[in-house]
């Protein structure tokens, strides 16, 4: 996963600073959005964050999330444009 990929949380999180539902828990499961940043480095050094993912599911709320809560979401016209190659391939 990169910086610009589209995104959707597939485990359940609950957050409190979603804009709509400020201090009420909130499950971002289902949520769609993009990775704005990926946390790697500090100042120069290298670091291992617990939430590496920054990713921002509108203009105002982004959160941190780790790999396992999330998965890229495959563009389905693209996906059925590299079905339909590989299919044509086989004949």
């Amino acid at each position: 996963m990169q910086v610009g990929d589209q995104i959707r949380v597939k485990e359940s999180v609950i957050v409190y600073h979603h804009p709509e539902h400020r201090s009420q828990p909130f499950d971002i499961k289902g949520l769609e959005g993009e990775i704005v940043g990926v946390l790697q480095e500090w100042q120069g050094r290298p670091v291992s964050a617990n939430y590496p993912f920054i990713i921002q599911f509108s203009p105002k709320f982004r959160t941190h999330l780790n790999d396992f809560e999330i998965e890229v979401v495959v563009d389905e016209v693209a996906s059925d444009a590299v079905v339909n190659a590989e299919t044509s391939a086989e004949a």
